[in-house]
């Protein structure tokens, strides 16, 4: 027997929760599918960001951070602390924590919003019947006037570093870790990569970077990806370029290491590590989960076709988030979702996609938004620089916490921002600044007469802003223009 709705949606991560959870706000009858299922075989929501992405990751970023804080800098504040140790499975259990509280908020809110939360695997099968597989095997169908494929993604393997979860482990694996590696290897210089690198590397593993590309985070501004660069190789990373990595072997034992090949410019090389992470990127999961009669176009790289209001080609079936295209982030996903659900209601909203801030998670974070240098000058257009760097910052100096610069980019004739790079502490936090102030078109004189609070580090984002034409306060500057 069929159930009908308003709405079903695949898939219960940034995307999927938020746009059942709209759809309902907007008195649509929404049902919501999903597999994922954890060691105890209980159905959890919040897909891979809430699960094994996003949340685990910063939860492991900040134990890791506040330990490296209390080993490596508390004599700077006077404090002396002796024999400061890390417990891995306590700070696992923590993770493990924060992840229960927030999956299971998100089924509390399904609850009141009064959305059907079915357990199983979906699959559509035509404009709107979407067949759920449940984990005994049973099927049902559902019937819906609206399809929302929200189904995520899923690590890239490579050939030559199979996946075991014990020794050669991806990014899920990499957060499982019940001790400290002498020697983390990473295959990917991305966000990623990066970000897990860190947190081993702070809690004492000898980490090296293996990144094929030539230039390092080639997607971020060259000036910032330079000084990133300087600042996580200071941090201990070593972090090799143009490096591909063409085997691995495990030895024989009970603790098993890995060995891998890998070419760089200084030829064919071997390297050995206790564990090794493979953070080469996602792909969006499709996997049988579009029946070939529904007519669903894929394309040629396994995203699912929309447009910008991300409907498919067929009508009444959208697909919003990892399975689309655009950046893999939980923001996009998420407004992509709303954006949806208000537009099934009749309510107009259009997603910014030229405004998507990005963020790396290391410390200092980093975080951009609009175009960099390079992609201004390809394109032609003249522009205005400001640059203030954390070490004038008063309160990144009493937080000793002053690695890092703001970066404003504004044009020339009109001084409205055009970007904003910044590495440094709370980047994530500051960028969401001018964030706002390029949603309005502000300019950069716009923000250099906003009254910021002092001490603070969003000062920064203020004489940045003031820098651009020359008008620093705290810094000696000269109005740059390219």
């Amino acid at each position: 027997m069929s159930k009908e709705y308003d709405v079903v949606v695949i898939g219960s991560g940034p995307a999927g929760y938020v746009a059942a959870i709209r759809c309902a706000q907007l008195g649509l009858s929404t049902a919501i599918v999903e597999k994922w299922r954890n060691s105890n075989k209980e159905t959890v929501h919040g897909g891979t960001c809430l699960n094994v992405g996003c949340i685990p990751s910063k939860a492991l970023l900040d134990s890791s951070y506040k330990y490296f804080e209390a080993k490596e800098h508390s004599d700077v504040h006077g404090i002396k602390l002796q024999n400061v140790k890390i417990d891995v499975p306590a700070m696992i259990a923590r993770k493990d924590k924060v992840v229960s509280q927030l999956t299971q908020g998100v089924k509390g809110l399904f609850t009141a919003n009064k959305i059907d939360d079915i357990a199983g695997a979906g699959k559509v099968v035509s404009k709107n019947k979407v067949k759920v597989i449940s984990h005994d095997g049973e099927e049902q169908e559902l019937t819906a006037k609206h399809i929302i494929i929200a189904a995520g993604s899923v690590p890239i393997n490579i050939p030559s570093a199979p996946i075991d979860q014990e020794t050669i482990v991806d990014s899920t694996g990499a957060l499982e870790f019940k001790e400290v590696p002498k020697r983390l290897g990473v295959i990917g210089a991305g966000i990623i990569g990066l970000e897990l690198g860190s947190v081993w590397a702070r809690l004492g593993s000898e980490v090296v970077v293996l990144e094929a590309l030539e230039d390092f985070l080639p997607a971020v501004d060259k000036q910032i990806a330079k000084e990133t660069l300087k600042i996580l190789e200071k941090q201990g990373l070593e972090i090799k370029l143009g490096a591909r990595v063409t085997d691995t072997k495990l030895s024989k034992g009970a603790k098993k290491t890995v060995t891998i090949d890998f070419s760089d410019t200084q030829g064919d090389q071997k390297a050995e590590f206790d564990k090794l992470i493979v953070a080469v990127g996602r792909r969006p999961f499709t996997d049988d989960l579009l029946e070939v009669s529904a007519g669903v176009e894929l394309d040629e790289r396994g995203f699912i076709k929309v447009n910008d209001q991300c409907e498919t080609n067929v009508p009444g079936v959208h697909a919003v988030g990892d399975v689309v295209r655009g950046p893999m982030l939980a923001h996009k996903a998420m407004e992509e979702g709303i954006m949806v659900a208000e537009r099934i209601a009749d309510k107009k909203m259009q997603v910014n996609y030229d405004l998507i801030p990005s963020v790396i998670y290391t410390h200092p974070e980093i975080a951009w938004i609009g175009k960099n240098e390079e992609e201004l000058k390809a394109s032609g257009i003249d522009y205005n620089i400001g640059v203030f760097p954390f070490a004038a910052s008063g309160r990144a100096l009493a937080a000793n916490d002053s690695d890092g610069l703001i970066k404003l980019l504004a044009d020339t004739q009109t001084d409205r921002i055009l970007g904003c790079h910044i590495i440094g502490a709370s980047a994530a936090d500051l960028l969401q600044q001018i964030v706002i102030a390029m949603e309005f078109s502000a300019s950069a004189e716009d923000i250099g007469l906003t009254m910021f609070s002092h001490p603070s580090l969003s000062e920064g984002v203020h004489e940045a802003a003031l820098a651009v034409n020359g008008h620093a306060i705290h810094i000696s500057n000269r109005k740059r223009r390219k």
